[in-house]
């Protein structure tokens, strides 16, 4: 697995987390807000995670320890997998009422 450069993913952490602060300060601020999600959107890309939140505490604990570290701890985590519900099968032949 590629890492970014720890000088890169704390820039980018630093900017999420100013951005966090303007944006709990005033969050009714459309222009704070998206650029806001921006920054954690990049976090997430930076990371490879789905979610910015996330993304910041792997970018925290990345530039906590050593890539070997950081690297192993990702291995060492169960992998979820999503789990698809399937209703009750559908003949092909239905029709609509509405076309009756």
């Amino acid at each position: 697995m590629l890492l970014p450069a720890k000088a890169e993913v704390a820039r980018h952490l630093r900017r999420y987390r100013a951005w966090e602060r303007v944006m709990l300060a005033s969050p009714g601020d459309r222009t704070v807000r998206a650029t806001f999600e921006d920054s954690g959107y990049t976090l997430c890309v930076l990371l490879g995670k789905r979610c910015a939140r996330e993304a910041a505490e792997a970018a925290e604990r990345y530039l906590r320890g050593s890539q070997s570290t950081y690297q192993q701890e990702q291995n060492a985590r169960p992998r979820t997998t999503a789990v698809v519900h399937r209703g009750p099968p559908v003949a092909v032949d239905q029709r609509s009422p509405a076309g009756r």
